[in-house]
């Protein structure tokens, strides 16, 4: 990841971060202390969140037992795992990391299968999460991988702050997972109707192509493939908690929410269950392509498929 000092952040200019592009798009240039702040912001995180530095938070559970405090976000995404993890039957699960590293997703990006996955350990049976005081406690060696929904709340953390800097209308888009605010009554401040961003919904197996557009006039769009990265004999990023191994039967999802964060999370979750079960416990929309070319989505999907 590049240090901070070598990440220029400018409206209308992409950037990178937490090893993929972003871009933010907003109604007037960030000024040099909202630049700051986001970058700032984008360090701290990576520095608690990601298993591919030395240095960060959760690279210390994979070394044995430990009591480790966290910033005050973790409040709502480790919350938000508890819930995936239940509503999945343990299938999005926070603690894929030592099958990810074993099939070749590891720190060096090796991309060469080391071992045989292993299915993740029990939350319940290896860990106890305290809100209170932010600190989670392990009893064995785990490999934290928050990817399933780590990205959708840093966009929302950066959304905050744009907010808090008295912007109105922005898009930050983190490489599929997006969110728009916009005014509800005055989309362009002359009065006129709100139409909306339209975004394509691309094709997994065909990226010049898209299945559908969707329409968001304010909230979040995020997209999951196994397309993306993915490498070797079927081997991708979306892990399977109970088994350790990759999932086959979805091709991609895409989902809109009112927060980025579970619009990301449960782009993942739709790849082991569908969405009229997920429905009973989240808001959301969705649309969801089978590896045989089938797809469903809700009924209410904001947008049209041409498939």
């Amino acid at each position: 990841m590049p240090r901070p000092s070598d990440r220029v952040i400018r409206a209308g200019r992409p950037f990178d971060a937490i090893g993929t592009t972003w871009q933010i798009d907003a109604e007037r240039p960030l000024s040099a202390e909202l630049a700051q702040a986001i970058d700032d912001l984008v360090e701290r995180f990576d520095r608690t969140y990601s298993r591919f530095r030395g240095d960060s938070v959760v690279s210390r559970f994979a070394a044995g037992p430990t009591s480790e405090r966290f910033p005050t976000d973790s409040v709502r995404l480790f919350a938000f795992y508890r819930e995936l993890f239940d509503a999945t039957s343990g299938a999005v699960s926070p603690f894929v990391g030592a099958s990810l590293e074993r099939l070749g997703y590891d720190a060096t990006y090796s991309l060469t299968q080391a071992g045989q996955p292993v299915a993740a350990p029990l939350w319940d049976d290896i860990a106890r999460w305290d809100p209170e005081t932010r600190t989670l406690t392990t009893t064995q060696p785990v490999v934290i991988d928050v990817g399933a929904a780590g990205k959708g709340l840093l966009v929302d953390l950066i959304g905050e702050l744009l907010a808090a800097d008295g912007l109105r209308r922005f898009t930050v888009d983190a490489s599929g997972d997006l969110l728009h605010r916009q005014p509800s009554d005055d989309a362009d401040g002359t009065g006129g109707a709100v139409d909306g961003l339209r975004i394509a919904l691309e094709h997994p197996y065909d990226p010049s192509k898209a299945i559908g557009v969707a329409t968001i006039t304010g909230g979040s769009l995020c997209a999951s493939a196994t397309n993306r990265r993915a490498w070797g004999n079927g081997l991708h990023h979306v892990i399977d908690g109970r088994t350790g191994l990759p999932t086959n039967e979805v091709a991609a999802t895409w989902t809109t929410a009112a927060d980025t964060m579970h619009a990301d999370g449960l782009a993942t979750a739709l790849f082991f269950t569908d969405h009229t079960t997920l429905s009973t416990r989240f808001a959301f929309e969705s649309v969801r392509m089978f590896t045989s070319g089938l797809v469903d989505y809700s009924a209410v999907f904001p947008g049209e498929l041409f498939t």
